[in-house]
C-alpha cells in the first residue's frame, strides 16, 4: 500500500512519514515542495515526490498514479496572510481531492482543525477580517469538498496543537463538547493516529473531533468504529 503525505515537511506531517516509514504494511512517499527537502529526505532512504499546491491539478495527478491512499496535511503556516490560506489549505486540498478522484484513488485522509465544522465559532462571532476566520473557512469548505466527493474519506479535527511527546491516549468523538481553548493533542498524537487508521484500516467514510486524553489510541478508534 503506498501512502502520500502532502505536506510531509509540516511538523505533523514529518512525524507521520517517519511512523509509516517503519511500517511493513506500507511504502511511504513524502510530498514536498521544494528541491532542499526532498534532498534531505532522500538522504533518509524516504521516497518522495515534488508537490506544489499552487501549481495546476495536472501536477498532482501526475504524482498520485500508483498511490493507494492520500493524506492531506499540509497548510500554509500561522505567519501567511488569507492569500497564502485559501490558496493552500482550501485550493490546494480541493486540487488534491480532484486530483485523487481523476486518479482512482479510494482513500483520502484530511487533517483539519477542531471547531472547523462548526460555522458559528467562527463565522458569527468573530470579525471576517481575522486571520483565523480565513482559517476555519478554508477548513470548513475543503472538508465539505471532500465530504461530496467519492473518496472514502476520514476527516481528523485535531484540537489546538503541541509540541510535545507522544502521550499515545487520545479522545476521539463526533463533537468534543468541552471548549476548545480548553483542549490541545501533541502533533506527535495526531501523527500516530493517521498511522493507525492507516494500517489498521478504520474509520472509513468518518469525521471527528480529536484530543488528548485517557484511552489508548489504538482502543479509542476501535471504540468510535
Amino acid at each position: 500500500m503506498k501512502v502520500l503525505v502532502i505536506g510531509a515537511h509540516g511538523q505533523i506531517g514529518q512525524q507521520l512519514v517517519h511512523i509509516l516509514q517503519k511500517s511493513h504494511s506500507c511504502e511511504v512517499i513524502a510530498g514536498l515542495r521544494s528541491v532542499e527537502q526532498e534532498k534531505a529526505y532522500q538522504e533518509q532512504g524516504i521516497a518522495t515526490a515534488f508537490v506544489d499546491l499552487t501549481k495546476p491539478q495536472k501536477q498532482l495527478e501526475q504524482v498520485m498514479q500508483m498511490v493507494d491512499i492520500v493524506v492531506f496535511s499540509a497548510g500554509s503556516g500561522g505567519k501567511t496572510g488569507a492569500d497564502a490560506t485559501m490558496m493552500i489549505d482550501l485550493d490546494g486540498a480541493v486540487k488534491a481531492i480532484n486530483a485523487a478522484e481523476k486518479t482512482n484513488i479510494q482513500r483520502f485522509i484530511m487533517v483539519s482543525s477542531i471547531k472547523s465544522d462548526d460555522r458559528s465559532f467562527w463565522s458569527d462571532h468573530a470579525p471576517a477580517v481575522e486571520p483565523q476566520s480565513y482559517y476555519y473557512a478554508a477548513k470548513y469548505y475543503a472538508d465539505q469538498w471532500l465530504y461530496h466527493s467519492s473518496l472514502d474519506y476520514t476527516v481528523l479535527r485535531p484540537a489546538r496543537l503541541l509540541n510535545a511527546t507522544a502521550t499515545g491516549k487520545v479522545k476521539i468523538a463526533q463533537h468534543i463538547t468541552e471548549p476548545a481553548s480548553a483542549i490541545t493533542i501533541t502533533r506527535a498524537d495526531v501523527a500516530e493516529v493517521i498511522a493507525e487508521i492507516i494500517e489498521k484500516d478504520k474509520l472509513h467514510r468518518k469525521d471527528f473531533d480529536l484530543a488528548n486524553g485517557a484511552v489508548p489510541i489504538a482502543q479509542a478508534i476501535s471504540n468510535f468504529q
